[in-house]
């Protein structure tokens, strides 16, 4: 009987009982690949996945686990683009979901984690096969003896963000930084800048890798980024550079959050509620592009939220659409009996409360006690109003040219908008879609008065590298007293 399979045709599925999976994981001894006598005869030492005799061949009951890791060590792209099939016919002969590869000791995590590399495998098979294995049961943390990387960092490497994105959601994150010993004890950020990953940089970087972590030579990962003398690699490597020096930047924003959290006896991962009703886990805490202050943002448990973990393309956290909610700092308490109790009877009132009929009420005098954001609030413009045209200092540390001046509609109060003299800033003057002034792309940013200082002639432009020079400076915290709900805010 003939069936296809991943694209495959022309050969004959065999039935075979299936074993049983073993209690301990074990190391397969070395062994080549089962390789047909047609492709033998053309000097050809490698399994052939589009050759009809060798596929036959890897179904066979006799090909052994040893012989298909043979396979997954081929880094081509049609073994590579194969790797969910692969890791099911392993696991079909019976083998433990941690079993080593006896001449890489790599793991079918290991393997899977690397596979979507771009140009050799497919990003969406990857990211299958390691879901498949993790639901299976795969341990996230175990290590290859040899290399000393984890699947994190593999995925590192070879810039597979959407498997980051899984293997940092199964282990809620509390290995982003792991340290690797062949990279001088750097993590996998480090790993990131060395080989040039921009798209793993930029998910570390927003699920809260330390940007400042020194590996064993003292270098953070912007000192990693390598020299390189090819165009496109020298664009890739100045990408990643800015990408780096914006989130060093914000660091000095971060450790007031680390402070703060550490004072309410809280940390990432923990059960909260928020706003005394709904529950969930805390997912991040810092600064917002949105609004100023300390934010949380919280995966709910019930799909009763307003986001995905992002605001205005900006991704702080990652979780299911609805899910996902940022609220102050100030909403959020430890989930215990006592919050639990409290959110159980607030929702008793919620559902008792609307049984009840009474006679209809005029409610058009009435306003909210708390803004909702489906309007703007009035706001006016602060005592020393700077003109549009001045020169100005962003936080104390960029320097640029005020273009905007006045409310807006991403959040309440007051906000100047500003032309940046160095690309270090987060749009082009527009957001969510609404332009305030024009200015070239990373070249615009907003800031509320407090933030933003008059420039004098002295100081004429600020370059990007005190940026770098300033990243243990810790500036005032800001208490939000307005929110926004339109923007996924409670």
């Amino acid at each position: 009987m003939n069936n296809v399979i991943n694209g495959d045709s022309h050969f004959e599925v065999v039935d075979f009982s299936l074993p049983q999976e073993r209690n301990v994981a074990k190391i397969h001894p070395v062994s080549e690949p089962n390789v047909c006598s047609n492709c033998l005869q053309e000097q050809s030492q490698q399994f052939n996945p589009d050759c009809h005799l060798c596929f036959q061949l890897l179904l066979e009951p006799s090909t052994s686990i040893s012989e298909i890791f043979a396979i997954l060590r081929q880094w081509n792209s049609e073994s590579q683009s194969r790797i969910l099939l692969l890791t099911e016919e392993i696991l079909k002969r019976g083998a433990h979901i941690n079993d080593r590869d006896g001449l890489t000791d790599m793991t079918l995590l290991h393997y899977a984690s690397r596979s979507g590399a771009e140009g050799v495998g497919n990003v969406e098979t990857s990211c299958q096969t390691v879901q498949l294995v993790l639901e299976r049961g795969a341990d996230v943390y175990i290590r290859c003896r040899w290399t000393n990387m984890a699947a994190i960092h593999y995925a590192a490497f070879f810039d597979v963000a959407p498997v980051l994105q899984l293997l940092l959601k199964a282990s809620d994150s509390i290995d982003i930084d792991a340290p690797c010993s062949i990279y001088e004890n750097g993590g996998p950020l480090h790993i990131a800048a060395i080989n040039l990953s921009i798209e793993c940089a930029r998910l570390l970087i927003a699920m809260g890798a330390d940007c400042t972590l020194k590996d064993d030579l003292g270098r953070i990962p912007f000192n990693c980024i390598p020299e390189t003398t090819s165009e496109d690699l020298k664009e890739k490597a100045e990408r990643l550079r800015l990408l780096l020096r914006e989130a060093i930047a914000q660091m000095n924003d971060r450790i007031p959050s680390k402070v703060t959290l550490q004072s309410l006896g809280l940390k990432i991962g923990d059960k909260v509620i928020v706003g005394g009703v709904k529950s969930g886990t805390l997912r991040f805490c810092g600064t917002t592009q949105f609004a100023q202050g300390i934010w949380a943002g919280i995966e709910l448990d019930e799909p009763v939220g307003k986001n995905d973990g992002s605001i205005g393309g900006v991704t702080y956290f990652h979780c299911s659409k609805e899910y996902g909610i940022f609220a102050p700092i100030s909403k959020i308490t430890k989930y215990n009996d006592e919050a639990r109790t409290n959110s159980a009877c607030s929702n008793r009132k919620s559902s008792c409360s609307s049984n009840v009929q009474s006679s209809k009420l005029d409610v058009s005098h009435v306003t909210a006690k708390v803004d909702t954001g489906l309007r703007v609030a009035r706001s006016y413009p602060p005592t020393d109003c700077y003109k549009v045209g001045e020169r100005v200092i962003v936080a104390g540390k960029k320097s640029g040219t005020l273009r905007f001046s006045g409310t807006t509609e991403f959040a309440s109060g007051w906000w100047y908008g500003i032309e940046l003299d160095h690309p270090l800033g987060r749009n082009d003057g527009s957001v969510n879609g609404k332009a305030y002034f024009v200015c070239k792309p990373n070249f615009g940013v907003f800031a509320p008065s407090s933030k933003v200082k008059r420039l004098y002639c002295s100081f004429a432009s600020i370059h990007p590298i005190q940026v770098y020079l300033n990243v243990y400076r810790i500036e005032q915290i800001t208490t939000l007293k307005e929110q926004n709900t339109d923007l996924g805010c409670e």
